[in-house]
């Protein structure tokens, strides 16, 4: 049983990690081609993400009390402006370009705030933390294979966004119910994003069904799935699995959109990837010293 039990946990992490990546994967082949515009395909997004979620919370029973949901305005909106900023981004960059730009942001956004707020990395994060930073710039310097301007900077903000959304839940004790009540506030703006699309018919019926297949199932299940296995993985272990994320949806770019795979690509992921790493293991162990010598009187 206890071996079955951690194969169930490793093919849920691993299926909640594909869905993250087909996140971008999917927004790239719908605004690559031609398939929908990017407000069209961001207000699909979250209202499919809306309803997955709220029909995911009714099948629990989670039904809101009194017509209260969960999440709140600030997560709301942190949502939002991640969506459309993420949305926005893909009309210039390439699947694994984006995600690992997204990563890089929301992981060096979170680093930032808790430097901000009086927190003393270790030497391993401060290591890890300019490891990252200096590839970073390196990927975005400007030449021939450099990722567009535009869209790396809305990338990075979108990056934010969510490190902002990460923050502002991270004391959830219903996570998933947040999340729903998070999706449901972005209701009516998913809604004047979609209706314009509509009347203009910006998006085909592929872009449609990309745009519901990234909310519903991306973002409604793959935010489920990941929230029920959150609880059997300590926090390094969730940490360092997002660090595939990256890899999956370049991975899925050249497969699905034949999309290029860079030298420079591949050298830059690696040097963001492993600088992210070594400065959330630094962080781990941190952690994990302070709890063994326990509080100084």
């Amino acid at each position: 049983m206890p071996k079955l039990w951690a194969l169930k946990i490793a093919l849920l992490t691993a299926m909640a990690m594909v869905a993250f990546a087909a996140n971008s994967v999917l927004n790239r082949l719908a605004l690559a081609q031609g398939e929908a515009d990017a407000l069209t395909f961001t207000g699909v997004r979250l209202a499919s993400g809306a309803l997955m979620l709220a029909l995911i919370l009714a099948y629990r029973g989670a039904v809101p009390r009194r017509g209260l949901i969960g999440g709140s305005p600030g997560g709301a909106l942190a949502l939002f402006g991640y969506a459309i900023a993420f949305s926005l981004a893909y009309l210039k960059l390439g699947a694994g370009t984006g995600a690992l730009l997204l990563f890089a942001s929301v992981q060096i956004g979170i680093l930032g705030w808790a430097i901000g707020k009086g927190d003393r990395p270790g030497l391993f994060e401060w290591a890890g933390f300019m490891i990252a930073m200096v590839f970073l710039a390196l990927l975005l310097m400007p030449g021939l294979t450099a990722p567009d301007p535009l869209g790396a900077v809305l990338m990075v903000v979108a990056g934010l966004a969510w490190a902002a959304y990460t923050l502002i839940g991270r004391g959830s004790v219903a996570p998933l119910t947040d999340t729903a009540g998070n999706f449901i506030r972005c209701l009516p703006v998913a809604l004047v994003l979609i209706l314009p699309g509509l009347w203009a018919q910006t998006t085909s019926l592929a872009g449609w069904y990309l745009a519901i297949a990234s909310g519903a199932f991306a973002s409604g299940l793959g935010y489920a799935v990941w929230y029920s296995v959150l609880p059997a993985l300590d926090r390094s272990t969730a940490a360092y699995v997002q660090l595939t994320v990256p890899a999956i949806a370049a991975a899925g770019g050249v497969v699905f959109i034949a999309e290029p795979l860079t030298l420079r690509l591949a050298l830059c992921s690696v040097g963001i990837l492993g600088g992210v790493g070594l400065a959330l293991w630094g962080a781990e162990a941190r952690r994990r010293r302070a709890s063994k010598s326990g509080p100084v009187a």
